[in-house]
């Protein structure tokens, strides 16, 4: 595992999502985002996997983003929504799953309850050295 680069990965999600909920106006706190690990593909060069976790407080959600990778999120706690443009909003509870493509514009993730956190788990497929997360305006 990268530490170095981990970190590095966390401050861009922490402060895109930071700024990109100042922008819309969107009062809604913000996720907490751990880096789990990050691992080379040597099988596939230029590729790498990054893992993270995401925890929605109460009413927690992300501002409009992209990853430009292979996204796939597997909820561990409570209940969330996610969609992606064009495509229909699903309300996801513990052991299920969600994928996003890298031309997908993620356009609703959010905790479905005002009262409980959230939390799930996501491995990202993609190019190495690129960053996790695509602010969209």
């Amino acid at each position: 595992m990268r530490i170095p680069h981990c970190l590095s990965v966390a401050a861009l999600l922490f402060s895109g999502s930071v700024g990109a909920h100042g922008l819309q106006g969107n009062d809604a706190p913000p996720p907490v985002v751990t880096p789990v690990m990050t691992q080379a593909l040597p099988e596939y060069p230029g590729k790498e996997m990054l893992m993270i976790t995401v925890e929605y407080p109460p009413g927690g959600a992300d501002p409009v983003h992209r990853h430009d990778a292979h996204g796939f999120v597997y909820v561990l706690e409570g209940s969330v929504v996610m969609g992606v443009k064009g495509g229909k909003e699903v309300t996801l509870m513990p052991g299920q799953a969600f994928h996003e493509g890298p031309a997908d514009v993620h356009t609703v993730g959010r905790n479905a309850s005002k009262d409980k956190p959230a939390k799930f788990v996501v491995f990202l497929l993609k190019d190495a050295g690129k960053p996790a997360l695509i602010p969209v305006p």
